[in-house]
């Protein structure tokens, strides 16, 4: 039986794919896991990110010293769990505080058997993970660790992100509407590929009735629905496996639907277009990245968890199946594509959170956006 390590000091240890290891003590659940070690930037926000459906089969450490202040509430979850495979923090919370918290977050891991290890150093863990790289990690905790080169063993024998296909494996199995607040509107087709609660509440505030798919939603399916415009979620696993997704989209445009898609959705469209999708070294995950929007010069500081990027150029318009498109938005940290449009039909994307729970909101004009275009096929 799990019980909480909140206040405990059992052992565990951290150890990365390229044999550096840190010792710690265990926090949430005790025992062993495996992922891609990742680090988000955020100082808030860490049950959002617990519970977004992209983390699914990565370890998370948190570059903010002090997690789980606020304790966990039943308000903020992006999903109906944690998906994250393993969590790591440095000074976890003695005591939560928050007049909206439920319980504590160690408890919370604990309740949904999430592996984690506290008391190590995450800054040289991160400033490690810049140097190398993301890549694979196991936590292991408990009075029977096993020797480090057993560790390692088990580490370099967990599958790899790269060539992951995993949306499907996160995505609702049953579609579900989530209906307009206020007037209805518009009607969307959202594909779920790890979609965020927020994004459809987003949508709904603006009068759209949102009908959200599976991620192996065919495009019988998705026009069905009606839709005045369809949406592509975010989420995990590496956009080269999902040909599904993909051909579903390139329907789509063939028809010239308005199509918005974020995240996943972003490298979806540009594989629909012809483009190719790569890894970066280390991704961009946190709520603190600056984006330019290129269209109007805007820098917005916006949300983030990518560990993919699409390869599109970026000083010239290119010409697709399905006309002229170009990349709208930057990150002006490393100039990764953070957006595409097409020039001749109503489709664009963004690699970003426009949600932003928790986070940023300066990039919640995107959903505006997408209702004009819809207002322009319908004129």
């Amino acid at each position: 039986m799990t019980t909480s390590t909140r206040g405990t000091k059992i052992p565990a240890v951290l150890v990365l794919e390229d044999g550096r290891s840190f010792r710690g003590r265990a926090y949430g659940a005790v025992g062993e896991t495996f992922g891609e070690a990742v680090f988000s930037t955020g100082m808030t926000g860490y049950q959002e990110t617990l519970t977004d459906p992209s983390y699914h089969r990565q370890v998370v450490v948190m570059t903010a010293p002090h997690v789980g202040n606020t304790g966990v509430n039943d308000e903020d979850d992006e999903s109906q769990r944690i998906w994250v495979a393993g969590y790591v923090v440095r000074d976890p919370a003695r005591v939560p505080s928050n007049w909206r918290a439920k319980r504590s977050l160690d408890e919370q891991l604990v309740a949904q058997g999430v592996v984690g290890i506290s008391g190590i150093d995450t800054r040289a863990l991160t400033r490690h993970l810049r140097e190398r790289g993301a890549m694979r990690v196991g936590i292991f905790s408990g009075d029977a660790l096993p020797d480090e080169g057993t560790m390692l063993a088990k580490v370099r024998q967990a599958p790899e992100m790269a060539g992951a296909d995993l949306s499907a494996q996160v995505a609702t199995k049953e579609a579900y509407v989530v209906p307009a607040v206020g007037e209805k509107r518009f009607t969307v087709a959202a594909v779920d590929l790890g979609i965020k609660g927020m994004t459809p509440q987003r949508m709904a505030e603006r009068g759209i009735e949102v009908h959200v798919l599976p991620a192996t939603a065919t495009a019988e399916d998705v026009y069905a629905v009606a839709p005045d415009g369809v949406f592509f979620s975010n989420g995990p696993g590496d956009p080269a496996t999902a040909d599904g997704p993909v051909a579903v989209m390139r329907e789509v445009l063939k028809r010239k639907t308005p199509l918005f898609g974020i995240c996943f959705g972003n490298q979806i469209l540009g594989r629909a277009l012809g483009f190719g999708t790569f890894k970066l070294k280390y991704g961009h995950r946190g709520i603190n990245q600056p984006v330019q929007d290129r269209t109007t010069g805007k820098v917005e500081v916006t949300a983030h968890n990518h560990g993919f990027a699409v390869d599109a150029p970026l000083d010239k318009v290119s010409d697709t199946p399905y006309g002229r498109a170009e990349v709208t938005h930057v990150c002006l940290n490393d100039n990764v594509v953070e957006g595409l449009h097409l020039l001749d039909q109503p489709a664009f994307s963004v690699q970003y959170h426009p949600e932003a729970a928790a986070g940023p909101h300066d990039a919640a004009y995107l959903f505006d956006r997408f209702v004009t275009l819809m207002e322009g096929q319908r004129a």
